[in-house]
C-alpha cells in the first residue's frame, strides 16, 4: 500500500463531473516502419508484456473509512487489460478534425474510480494510414512529466528492438488491506501529524516573512499576485463539455527567437501563447485592460524522487503581456515577469505548496471538492489565473510503438475550477506540440487558438509565413487532414 501525498490527494478530492483531473496525449504513428506490419494485437502483446515496467497500470485507489487519512493505491487484485486497453475506427474521412474531436471525447469522460485510473485507445482509420494512441491518466498518479515518462515505457529506440525481460515472478497481487486495518494505519500515522505540520507551519511563516521582504526591495517587482488576473472569457463556472486543438511549430523557429531576443524557450512559448490570445480575444469580447495571468505549472522533483510516482508539482503566476501590441515588448515583458516568478518561487521554497497540502486534512479538501461539484462555486469568484501553459521538453530522436514510428505527440492537460483553458505544450524531434484543451461552453471557438500559434510565431520572427501545420506532413491548416509524415518529422538527434 502507498499513501498518497497531499497534492495527490487534492487532484482526487477535486475532480467533479465539470473537472476530471486527467492528463493526456495524442500520439500519431507511422505502420510503414513496423517489420511485420501494424495490427492491434500486436499492440496488446507488447503493452501486456511490459506492465510488469508500469507498476501504476495496476493500482487503484482504496479510501480510508471517514477520510480520516488520505487515500492509499493498492494493486487491483480484479486488474484486467481489456478495460484499459481499446481499439477505436475512427470515423471518416479519418483527418486532424476527427482525431481532434475523438481526443475530446476521450479527455472530457471521468475515469472509473473503482479501477486502475487510465485508459488507451487505440485510433485506426486515419487518413495516410495511419495510427494514433489516445492515452490519459488520472492527475493523481502522475504529472505531466512522469506520465510522459511512464508512456515512454511503450516506446523503443528502434523499430525491430530485444524483446523485454519477462518478470522474475508472476505478478500476484495481494489482499487489499481492510477498511479496519486502513482506518488503523492511518491513525497510527496522524498520531505523528502534530510534530510535522508544526515544523511545516514554522517553515511556511518564515518562507512567507522572507517572500515579503524581497517583494518590498525598491529594485524588485513582484510577479501577478493570487486573483489579481482580471475576468475574461476563459473564467467562468466549466461544463464537463471538451473540445481539443492541436498545434505544432518549428523548434529551429522557436530556438532563433529565443537566441535574438536573450530568453528561455519557455519565455518564447508563453509569448506564443500570448499571441494567439490576443488575435482570439480580439474577436471575442475584446482584450481586457490588464494582462492576462498565467499559471505555469514547475517541476520540482529531485533525482532521488521516482519518475513515475505521484506529482512533484509547483506553480507561478506569469504576466502575459496581453495589453501590449507589439510582439518583442511583449516577449521581453514575459520574459521578465517569469525571472521575478522564479525568483519568488525560490524564495518560497519550491516544497512549501506540497508541504502545506501534506499536513491539510483531507475531510476539509473533499467538501471543498463536494461543494464545488454541486455549486460550481471557484468559477464565480475572482479567477486565480486566467488560464494553464505547461511546457516540457521531450526527446529529440524517434520512438517506435510495435515497430511504428512516432511521429507526433500532443500533450493534453486538465482545466482548473473555474479555468476554462489549458495549453500544455511538448517538444519532440525537431517540432513542437502544442495540445489546446477547453471548454467549449466557455471558451468561444477554441479552434481558431490553434491557428493563431502559427500567426504568433511568425509574428514574432518577422520572416516569411509558412502554412498553418494542422497535418503531419507540414500541408496548409485548410485540409486538416493526417497524411504520412514528410521531412518534418526527421530526427534531429
Amino acid at each position: 500500500m502507498q499513501r498518497l501525498d497531499g497534492m495527490d490527494a487534492s487532484f482526487v478530492y477535486l475532480d467533479t463531473p465539470a473537472t476530471p483531473m486527467q492528463v493526456g496525449m495524442t500520439c500519431v504513428f507511422d505502420p510503414s516502419t513496423a517489420p511485420d506490419g501494424y495490427s492491434f494485437r500486436t499492440v496488446r502483446r507488447l503493452v501486456e508484456e511490459r506492465l510488469h515496467l508500469i507498476p501504476p497500470f495496476r493500482r487503484r485507489l482504496v479510501e480510508v473509512p471517514a477520510q480520516l487519512h488520505r487515500p492509499a493505491w493498492v494493486d487491483d487484485p480484479d486488474f484486467d487489460l481489456d478495460e484499459h486497453l481499446h481499439r477505436v475506427l475512427l470515423r471518416d474521412p479519418g483527418g486532424m478534425r476527427e482525431l481532434e474531436q475523438f481526443a475530446a471525447h476521450v479527455i472530457s469522460r471521468p475515469l472509473d474510480p473503482d479501477r486502475p485510473p487510465w485508459e488507451m485507445h487505440i485510433v485506426e482509420g486515419l487518413e495516410g494510414g495511419m495510427v494514433a494512441a489516445v492515452t490519459k491518466m488520472h492527475h493523481s498518479a502522475v504529472d505531466g512529466v512522469s506520465g510522459a515518462e511512464l508512456t515512454a515505457t511503450l516506446l523503443d529506440l528502434e523499430p525491430d528492438p530485444e524483446p523485454v525481460a519477462p518478470p522474475d515472478t508472476e505478478w500476484e497481487p495481494p489482499t487489499p488491506p481492510s477498511g479496519l486495518a486502513m482506518a488503523a494505519g492511518a491513525v497510527r500515522e496522524l498520531l505523528r501529524q502534530p510534530i510535522e505540520a508544526g515544523s511545516v507551519l514554522a517553515r511556511t511563516a518564515r518562507a512567507a516573512l522572507d517572500l515579503l521582504r524581497h517583494n518590498r526591495r525598491p529594485e524588485t517587482t513582484p510577479p501577478p499576485g493570487p486573483f489579481a488576473a482580471p475576468r475574461c472569457a476563459y473564467n467562468a463556472p466549466v461544463t464537463g463539455e471538451r473540445q481539443v486543438a492541436l498545434a505544432q511549430i518549428d523548434l529551429d523557429d522557436v530556438r532563433r527567437i529565443k537566441e535574438a531576443a536573450g530568453v528561455t524557450i519557455n519565455d518564447v512559448v508563453l509569448a506564443v501563447c500570448a499571441g494567439a490570445l490576443r488575435d482570439h480575444l480580439e474577436d471575442h469580447g475584446g482584450i481586457p485592460g490588464q494582462p492576462l495571468v498565467a499559471a505555469v505549472p514547475v517541476l520540482v522533483r529531485n533525482d532521488d524522487q521516482a519518475a513515475m510516482t505521484s506529482n512533484r508539482l509547483s506553480a507561478m503566476l506569469v504576466d502575459l503581456g496581453t495589453t501590449i501590441d507589439d510582439p518583442m515588448t511583449r516577449l521581453h515583458t514575459i520574459a521578465a515577469s517569469s525571472r521575478t516568478a522564479k525568483t519568488q518561487h525560490h524564495v518560497l521554497g519550491p516544497d512549501t505548496f506540497s508541504q502545506l497540502a501534506d499536513i491539510t486534512p483531507p475531510a476539509f479538501i473533499a467538501t471543498l471538492g463536494a461543494v464545488e461539484s454541486r455549486f460550481g462555486v471557484l468559477g464565480r469568484l475572482p479567477p486565480l489565473c486566467n488560464l494553464i501553459v505547461s511546457n516540457f521538453p521531450g526527446p529529440p530522436f524517434p520512438l517506435y510503438c510495435a515497430g511504428a514510428r512516432m511521429v507526433a505527440a500532443y500533450p493534453m492537460g486538465p482545466l482548473g475550477l473555474g479555468t476554462a483553458l489549458n495549453i500544455t505544450v511538448q517538444s519532440y524531434l525537431d517540432t513542437m506540440w502544442f495540445g489546446i484543451v477547453a471548454c467549449p461552453d466557455v471558451v468561444p471557438e477554441p479552434e481558431t487558438l490553434a491557428a493563431g500559434i502559427h500567426d504568433a510565431v511568425h509574428e514574432l520572427g518577422k520572416g516569411p509565413r509558412g502554412p498553418q501545420l494542422r497535418s503531419l506532413s507540414g500541408k496548409d491548416a485548410s485540409s486538416r487532414r493526417v497524411t504520412r509524415p514528410g521531412p518534418r518529422a526527421r530526427s534531429s538527434a
